[in-house]
């Protein structure tokens, strides 16, 4: 075992390699016995592809490129396809992303597009359909822009002509739902095709604070008619629901501070763990009832892992296999369940579960080694003390190489990795990012602090008016508990996150004195301005339950604005911008960048064109983990092997 100093070793993951492995499969759906998802193209302009996996287990790209299926509702997305067999051959339909409208696609021939281009650029966009061949249509949810402004929008139930009439021409699509709620999840019809059930919920709530379940009527004439609310309320929020095989409502609420599965009301598993999760994109899926009544569940505390539930016992039994995290993307055909799942050392894939044998399988976009695992990370789940004793839980994953070890008495450096949201949680899954830099010296500190999700409601709720305090916090108190405990280098620790996260980071550099230096990607900086107007409609009253009422406790918005505080910054940072974000704009990073330059704090700036809110694009991920690395390799004072292009930092 040779010996040398930390984030100074050799490795075979490098960005371009980190970077090819960006993203994961999504969306999977059956068409017929077909199994078809999406999966992210970071080579062809960061495109989602859509896949097919035929019965015989060939698998193919369906559309090349330029096609990208994908949705901007709500501008995270939601469900962008969806099938059916029609005439014993597939029928898809789906949302290109370049112009929103759904296309027609039937395989060998061309996609045709159902829906018109808006008179408003890329204002009427589509997600979570249903196809209703009795019907002739699409059955979704149809986001119209009405002026130029954010907010000017509305959000209703649609049905669209699956025979193309509506094509050119927006009056041919039916509404089905007035626009009184804000917004609004794809129908679900029941198997009679008598009754739908969708969610809905209205500013300033996000749909984890509380969401309605709403029930209708369809009547002959194809309205929905009689519309009840049939769970859920301002502090109760539903995050899915479905129909079983004989017509009762499921769906999973968190009345009693968890997710949990009801159906027509009654609990069917009442234990404190998640069975659903905050609704960042319309049409996630965390269970899926089978038609012998039995539901695939995708459940947990901390951790999400696929099972079958027996709604008439309430036992789970959990799927065998590598897999010990799933994404919410199930569905269900007879016997057969598929999902998403990954471990510590496998990238997600597509999962088969046969409930008859109970085996379970992966049969797409399958984990390849691209290097020898022994360059993998080796986590460690932790569970850390924060202040006023309150448990911080986190993934740590130590400097590992299979042919290094640290120079005698050295620690290493750490990165705190502080996920975006911030209602959301990082999941424990073989990522090469990860690997990027344990594989290299460097040690990674994943937090899932207060305000995550999969620990309950109580745990969510941390973060209650506390953005920018909380978070900020438990990250510290990880970082600095690594370092006491003897396990990272107090000198060398640094601060990264993107989104939420970039926010928890560049409030982290202004309000401490625990990080050396920070990564700061597509950040929200200033309070006072994000928000209605400059961000997307979707968050724009989130600040009211994060941080409080802007009318109420204005100075709060200024005392936790990290761009009114650049004059506390004395670490080095780097801060990650796409020029097409909606979410968080580049705005967002002028007033900042100002005062980290009258302070004379060395920093670079990276703007992406072509890149929004996330970057997708090969050729943006390889030049910003490469330029994270030598903002770490200069401060920290390493030299990385191989060497990579040294990131010119401005005072």
């Amino acid at each position: 075992m040779l010996r040398s100093a930390y984030g100074s070793w050799p490795s075979p993951i490098d960005a371009a390699l980190a970077a090819a492995h960006d993203g994961m499969p999504e969306w999977v759906g059956f068409v017929g016995d077909e199994v078809w998802w999406t999966e992210p193209r970071p080579a062809e302009g960061g495109r989602r592809a859509l896949v097919r996996r035929a019965a015989d287990g060939g698998e193919e790209t369906v559309l090349p490129a330029p096609w990208n299926v994908r949705s901007r509702v709500v501008e995270y997305g939601g469900r962008p396809w969806c099938g059916a067999e029609a005439d014993g051959r597939p029928l898809v339909v789906f949302v290109h992303f370049a112009d929103q409208r759904l296309y027609r696609y039937e395989p060998g021939g061309e996609p045709c597009p159902l829906t018109p281009l808006s008179p408003v650029g890329g204002g009427l966009r589509w997600a979570d359909p249903q196809v209703d061949l009795a019907r002739g249509e699409v059955w979704c949810v149809l986001e119209e822009f009405t002026g130029e402004g954010p907010g000017d929008v509305r959000r209703v139930l649609a049905a669209v002509p699956l025979d193309g009439s509506a094509a050119g021409d927006r009056a041919a699509v039916r509404e089905l739902t007035d626009d009184r709620h804000r917004f609004v999840t794809g129908p679900r019809i029941s198997p009679d095709g008598r009754r739908a059930a969708w969610l809905a919920w209205d500013h300033p709530r996000m749909p984890w604070d509380g969401t309605e379940l709403l029930v209708g009527d369809i009547g002959d004439d194809g309205l929905l008619h009689l519309v009840t609310t049939a769970a859920g309320g301002p502090r109760e929020a539903v995050a899915q629901a479905e129909w079983s095989a004989d017509g009762r409502l499921l769906y999973a609420s968190d009345r009693s501070g968890w997710w949990n599965l009801y159906r027509d009301g009654t609990p069917l598993c009442p234990r404190e763990e998640e069975f659903a999760g905050p609704l960042w994109k319309l049409g996630l899926r965390w269970f899926a009832p089978l038609a012998s009544g039995l539901i695939a569940v995708v459940h947990g505390r901390g951790s999400a892992v696929l099972g079958i539930l027996d709604p008439e016992s309430g036992e789970v039994v959990d799927a065998a296999g590598p897999w010990t995290e799933f994404a919410p993307a199930l569905a269900a055909h007879g016997s057969r369940v598929v999902a998403v799942g990954a471990g510590p050392r496998t990238a997600y894939e597509v999962v088969e579960l046969d409930t008859r044998s109970g085996r379970a399988r992966a049969i797409g976009a399958r984990h390849r080694d691209p290097v020898d695992p022994a360059y993998y990370p080796e986590p460690q789940i932790r569970t850390f003390t924060g202040p006023a004793g309150r448990e911080v839980h986190a993934h740590v994953y130590p400097p590992h190489h299979p042919g290094r070890a640290a120079c005698d008495g050295e620690l290493p450096p750490y990165v705190i990795w502080a996920h975006g949201g911030p209602t959301s949680r990082v999941p424990l899954v073989l990522d090469l990012t990860i690997a990027y830099f344990t594989s290299r010296g460097i040690g990674v500190a994943e937090v899932n602090y207060g305000g995550s999700t999969g620990y309950g409601r109580a745990y969510r709720e941390r973060l209650r008016e506390q953005w920018g305090v909380v978070d900020v916090e438990d990250c510290a108190a990880v970082a600095l508990a690594l370092a006491e405990e003897g396990t990272a280098d107090r000198g060398r620790l640094a601060i990264r996150g993107g989104s939420a996260g970039g926010w928890t980071t560049a409030a982290s550099l202004t309000t401490t004195d625990v990080y050396a230096c920070g990564t700061i990607s597509y950040p929200v900086l200033d309070l006072a301005t994000w928000g209605p107007g400059e961000t997307h409609d979707f968050e724009s009253r989130y600040l009211e339950s994060l941080i409080g009422p802007l009318a109420e406790v204005p100075a709060r918005y200024a005392e936790r604005s990290p761009s009114a505080h650049a004059d506390r910054l004395d670490a080095p940072f780097l801060l990650l911008q796409g020029l097409d974000d909606v979410i968080c704009p580049p705005s967002q990073c002028a007033r900042f960048l100002t005062g980290a330059r009258e302070r004379g704090v060395p920093h670079a700036y990276l703007a992406f064109e072509g890149e929004g809110h996330g970057f997708r694009r090969a050729e943006t991920l390889v030049r910003a983990l490469e330029a994270e690395l030598s903002l770490y390799a200069q401060v920290f004072g390493i030299d990385p092997a191989p060497a990579v292009p040294e990131l010119e930092l401005d005072t």
